[in-house]
């Protein structure tokens, strides 16, 4: 199924405009349930109901309200906060160059893949390559669906992709959280959990790799009721140990692996091995006769 165009916008490199539009890059892939009233089967709907005067108020009737105090709240009617908004806009004024390892990954909200739009093939490129060849990312505002939005346009796969980020007051303070620094590690565990570390490396990330396997097995119970087969459930799942010694469950993980990787070695040999013939073949059972009961089988 070819890529859809959510919309399309220009990216102001100077004095260069570049025509481009705009791709979701990702979708989730949960699995989603409505709510259903199993006596009938009939899914539930969800009605606006004021405490207060206690009545059912349809939603094209509800207002906006910003809690300003507990309980306290100032109103918003759509209209105003319409007039709120910033100003439409399809460009993306690039404000700066900084170099990628100096943006911190937590402030990454959504992914959009760019591509350009008609008559912008050639600055497309000519901004492509150059932020390839730069090491760099750009660093932008966009208004988008009337929300102000701090963007980030980076270089990959010979194309450019744009990340919507969350502006820094939106992001929590890490020092608030105790990081356990006043732990005492024991001679030795840094070297172990080190030796840990590179027994679990891999030169690369292949997210082939990893699989949502709770939406598989739901997907799996949704095609096996349509189909009215009985759902099978999973034998309850054995809990890990409290680690008590950190020092001997490091040591534990080594041996695990170490046995696994030896038993796996040794697995190959005995595979490569031709078979015996066996000593003598196994005799046949003599088929199981019915007895005759008041002559008949």
């Amino acid at each position: 199924m070819p890529a859809h165009s959510i919309g399309s916008a220009n990216i102001s490199f100077g004095l260069v405009s570049i025509p481009i539009k705009m791709f979701t890059a990702a979708s989730p892939g949960g699995v989603s349930f409505n709510q259903i009233h199993p006596k009938c089967g009939g899914r539930i709907k969800q009605q606006q109901i004021c405490p207060t005067c206690n009545e059912v108020v349809e939603r094209s009737a509800l207002v906006k309200g910003y809690e300003f105090a507990k309980d306290q709240y100032v109103q918003f009617t759509d209209d105003e906060l319409k007039a709120l908004e910033g100003e439409a806009s399809r460009m993306i004024d690039i404000a700066e160059f900084v170099p990628l390892d100096q943006v911190d990954p937590i402030y990454f909200e959504k992914t959009y893949y760019l591509g350009p739009d008609k008559g912008g093939e050639k600055a497309y490129r000519l901004l492509a390559d150059t932020m390839k060849g730069s090491s760099r990312v750009a660093l932008a505002k966009y208004v988008m669906r009337g929300k102000e939005n701090l963007v980030l346009i980076r270089a990959s796969e010979n194309g450019l992709m744009l990340h919507t980020m969350f502006f820094a007051d939106e992001i929590r303070d890490f020092s608030e959280v105790d990081k356990g620094e006043n732990a005492k590690l024991k001679p030795g565990e840094m070297e172990l959990a080190q030796r840990l570390v590179n027994e679990l490396a891999s030169e690369k990330f292949e997210p082939g790799k990893y699989t949502d396997e709770y939406r598989g097995r739901v997907l799996e119970a949704v095609e096996a009721k349509v189909e009215g087969k009985q759902v099978t459930s999973l034998a309850p799942q054995a809990q890990r140990a409290q680690v008590i010694d950190l020092m001997d469950a490091l040591k534990q993980s080594l041996g695990k692996r170490g046995g696994a990787e030896a038993a796996g070695g040794r697995g190959a040999k005995v595979a490569g091995l031709e078979k015996k013939p066996a000593a003598r073949a196994r005799q046949k059972p003599e088929p199981v006769r019915e007895k005759k009961v008041g002559g008949k089988r």
